[in-house]
């Protein structure tokens, strides 16, 4: 994690916000929020400085996140339970969910980068559930 992304997190707990209270205060999903603040996204001016006063970070913070990132990560397979769960998801179904994809809209991809999500918990008495909603414009392969 990033010396950017451990300052931000550490005034979001400073501060007792939730990652919700914080996007909804800078105007933006919680989602991208958390993303562009653990690198993943470059913040808009507007938001960066948003967010740098609703934490009461520096304006270093605040440059920092209007940075185009190079979206990388350390390891082949994530080790975290959370996100090993999630690559295994795609690792099971990426395939069958291409293939339904493709019987559906035809050869081509869903942009991740014209591309929404949300998370929502669903109450359920036999345990709480995770609804992850993915939202991608589907881009089709083109012959010439």
């Amino acid at each position: 994690m990033s010396e950017v992304a451990k300052t931000i997190i550490a005034a979001k707990e400073s501060k007792g916000l939730s990652w919700e209270e914080i996007g909804n205060a800078v105007g933006m999903s919680p989602v991208w929020t958390t993303s562009a603040c653990m690198g993943m996204n470059s913040m808009p001016k507007e938001t960066a400085e948003s967010l740098c006063n609703l934490l009461g970070l520096d304006a270093d913070i605040c440059t920092a996140l209007q940075k185009y990132p190079t979206k990388v990560w350390d390891q082949a397979v994530p080790t975290d339970p959370l996100v090993y769960r999630l690559y295994e998801i795609v690792g099971v179904y990426g395939e069958t969910l291409k293939e339904v994809i493709q019987e559906k809209f035809g050869d081509g991809i869903m942009s991740a980068i014209d591309f929404s999500m949300e998370v929502e918990k669903e109450e359920n008495p036999k345990g709480d559930r995770v609804v992850i909603t993915m939202n991608g414009k589907f881009l089709p392969y083109k012959a010439w």
